[in-house]
């Protein structure tokens, strides 16, 4: 990271952001000229290098992006379901194999075949349409079923703006430390995977001295087999924007950035037509209804980077810098976005303040267990016979998600990546054991984080799966530590060659590779790989017998 930088990409504030300018010059070849990369670093007064090393970077900035005419999912999930093969092969009867590039992860888990042609995702039985789509170059919407078990919060239905933001007027009448106060009491803690509380990192932030405060939704958690966050931006948008005003007023932040993953293109488009709304009804911009209270958005369409969900990686990329992992402290409500206090919140730990605020910390307190209070949204894949968001208490027994709002599974499923890639490999033994909370998960051995369920079929080898972690990893690395960068690189060229020859992996060599990940990395990604992967070698032990001395 460097400071110079970071004050250097602020100059012109977000209006005209340095990132962003970066996406528009790809839309037309699927990557910027150098030429106008050597003129925006000119504009922006930095190195040549610098705009180079940061296009370079991202999925669809790079050179070798140009030309793409469409991309094929290999997220987890639909890796898990079997349905790219197809996809992969009827995309070549249209297209050229060099023309065809890969998204992780578009969010369509409950029903896997995802691929994107022209700005549009498509998933399921639109394979079948294929030369219609091409032809048309029109989107298709997906449905998938989105169910509660006891309180619906987050996805209950919405009424009307006048309404909904009733209670966020009434706050902007109150102290904001007051305000804050209820948002402690309710302990609502990170939904994005750390659980960190949310009231705790906003006192951080009030307490940090500046003038200038930014509050950023992370709507970048491209986690494979999450589609919740997707859920709430197309469908519950203002639960989103609310809790971003809110953040803003009790932290003196003047600025939200809701930074959105370019797999999800309707969702930007919808959560601009959004804070539209609110700005012709008066909840957005300057003295905010009479309040002195100052707050805008601008939305951010991020380029393709796993990495980019990690906070610090995130704050870089608004900044144009490659989106590597920032060391820590100081930690962002200290010193973010352009050097300045910053909030980096996920979608879902946003969108329950709108609760929170209306019926008083207590009531979210009072719903789930001690340490880990209110509901989570759940994601099931199309292994379920009734895949979905389901929004629960924490709390509610696994078996109960699994079984009673899955419906069980559709064929023979031997463990649940539960958690996204860095989530604990759960084997289904295990399902009458664990409960959907922060503390029944690590006292397993296993990780909550995002709650999306990914199922292992019977038929695929746990080898084959810590294969694909390890290839995913590596590529997402940002390459800031030397651990992750090389370590995961090293699990995946050993996993590949102990699945396709004779190679046999020294145990005491692997796990050596994997406490160092685990110990040295300097973030989540590297530190958290290697625990589905210890899950595995723990409760699939002589299905991997095979493959080590």
């Amino acid at each position: 990271m460097s400071k110079n930088l970071s004050e250097l990409s602020g100059r012109k504030g977000l209006k005209d952001n340095l990132f962003d300018r970066m996406g528009q010059l790809a839309q037309t070849d699927g990557t910027p000229d150098k030429k106008e990369l050597q003129k925006l670093a000119d504009e922006f007064l930095i190195g040549d290098a610098n705009t180079y090393g940061t296009a370079s970077f991202y999925d669809f900035l790079k050179p070798e992006n140009k030309g793409k005419k469409a991309y094929v999912c290999n997220g987890t999930a639909c890796v898990c379901a079997g349905t790219q093969e197809k996809v992969i092969d009827d995309l070549k009867k249209h297209y050229k194999a060099d023309e065809i590039g890969h998204m992780t992860c578009l969010g369509r888990c409950h029903e896997n075949a995802a691929f994107h042609i022209d700005g549009q995702n498509y998933s399921g039985a639109a394979l079948n349409e294929l030369e219609s789509i091409i032809e048309k170059k029109e989107g298709t919407q997906d449905n998938y079923h989105v169910g509660s078990l006891g309180n619906a919060i987050l996805t209950r239905e919405f009424t009307s703006v006048e309404s909904y933001y009733a209670s966020f007027k009434a706050a902007l009448k109150k102290d904001s430390n007051d305000v804050l106060d209820e948002i402690k009491i309710s302990n609502v803690r990170g939904r994005g995977g750390a659980g960190f509380p949310m009231g705790v990192k906003f006192g951080f932030c009030r307490n940090a001295e500046s003038e200038t405060k930014f509050i950023i939704c992370n709507a970048d958690e491209g986690d494979p087999g999450a589609y919740s966050d997707r859920y709430l931006l197309e469908q519950r948008p203002h639960s989103v924007l609310y809790g971003m005003l809110i953040a803003g007023y009790v932290t003196h932040a003047q600025y939200g950035v809701v930074y959105i993953r370019a797999e999800y293109p309707d969702a930007a488009e919808i959560v601009q037509t959004e804070i539209d709304v609110l700005r012709e009804a008066g909840l957005i911009g300057k003295n905010i209804d009479g309040s002195g209270f100052n707050f805008d958005f601008k939305i951010i369409r991020a380029q393709g980077s796993y990495i980019c969900g990690e906070e610090t990686a995130l704050i870089n990329s608004i900044e144009g810098q490659r989106p590597e992992v920032r060391v820590r402290p100081p930690f962002p409500a200290q010193q973010g976005l352009f050097n300045k206090p910053t909030i980096v919140n996920n979608v879902e730990t946003l969108a329950s303040l709108n609760f929170i605020i209306e019926n008083g910390g207590q009531a979210w307190k009072d719903i789930g267990t001690e340490k880990s209070s209110g509901t989570k949204l759940i994601c099931l894949d199309s292994f379920f016979n009734n895949p979905g968001v389901y929004e629960v208490e924490m709390g509610t027994p696994l078996s109960t998600v699994v079984n009673e709002l899955g419906g069980g599974f559709k064929s023979a499923v031997k463990a649940m990546q539960i958690g996204g890639p860095l989530g604990g490999l759960v084997p289904v033994s295990k399902i009458d054991e664990l409960q959907i909370d922060f503390e029944s998960f690590s006292n397993g051995g296993f990780l909550l984080g995002h709650a999306s369920i990914i199922c292992i079929p019977e038929e695929l080898q746990i080898m084959e799966f810590i294969e694909h972690l390890f290839d995913f990893a590596s590529y997402e690395s940002c390459g800031k530590c030397f651990p992750c960068r090389l370590g995961t690189k090293r699990g995946q060229e050993m996993s590949f060659k102990a699945l396709n020859s004779g190679y046999k992996i020294n145990r005491k060599l692997f796990d050596d590779l994997l406490n160092t990940l685990e110990q040295t990395s300097l973030c989540a990604h590297g530190g958290g790989i290697p625990l589905p992967i210890k899950n595995a070698l723990h409760y699939f032990g002589d299905e991997m017998e095979q493959y080590f001395e």
